[in-house]
């Protein structure tokens, strides 16, 4: 058995992306707007991740979970918070949006409340999440329906893939990796993240590293 489902070492990815932007914005130089656009830069790529992950969730993990013995009730939970981070995502959304416009220390302090709470929600649901599905994730890993699931995860362009593993992977645990990458061929990802990879290493990466 993994030590970790992929789901989970997403959410770790996440988790990783809200420390960094709370970290960035309590220390943000107030009128530099160079600073300002980095942290659009990197937070339209946290809006894009954030965003799919739970609409393919949604649209293809729940009903593959519920085909292996989780309950309705369960699921329903989980899109219930879906619906109340996705508040907290445009509340969040306007306020970095108003910090790249006019990169004031207000607005900064304002993209950090608007941050925070949005941390709050998604770890709150990470956690439930998590609890209720990964052990399901684990234990049921070969089935046809999560290898089915696993198939229709995979439907994306080769750009929007790069993008996620080069993100996914940016600090990650030897854990993390291993179970973000542990079903890919290693030529099939040098050439993904190589290629495609490359907006993010070049325009998101280096946000983090300033």
């Amino acid at each position: 058995m993994a030590d970790m489902s992929m789901n989970r070492a997403i959410h770790a990815a996440v988790r990783r992306d809200l420390d960094r932007f709370l970290n960035a914005l309590e220390r943000f130089p107030a009128g530099n707007r160079r600073r300002a656009a980095q942290l659009a830069t990197a937070w339209q790529n946290f809006d894009d991740q954030l965003t799919q992950h739970h609409q393919s969730e949604h649209e293809i993990a729940w009903p593959a979970l519920q085909k292996v013995g989780v309950s309705q009730e369960v699921l329903a939970q989980l899109d219930a918070e879906h619906d109340t981070m996705a508040t907290a995502l445009t509340a969040a959304r306007t306020a970095m949006g108003a910090l790249s416009n006019s990169a004031t220390a207000a607005d900064a302090t304002a993209a950090h409340t608007a941050m925070q709470e949005l941390q709050r929600v998604t770890v709150e649901h990470f956690d439930h999440e998590e609890k209720e599905i990964e052990p399901v994730y684990l234990e049921r890993e070969g089935t046809p329906e999560l290898k089915a699931m696993g198939r229709e995860f995979a439907k994306v362009s080769p750009t929007q893939g790069g993008t996620f593993f080069a993100w996914a992977l940016d600090g990650a645990t030897a854990t993390e990796s291993s179970a973000i990458t542990r079903t890919i061929p290693k030529p099939v990802l040098t050439v993904i993240l190589g290629l495609f990879g490359r907006r993010y290493r070049k325009s998101v990466a280096p946000v983090w590293r300033n």
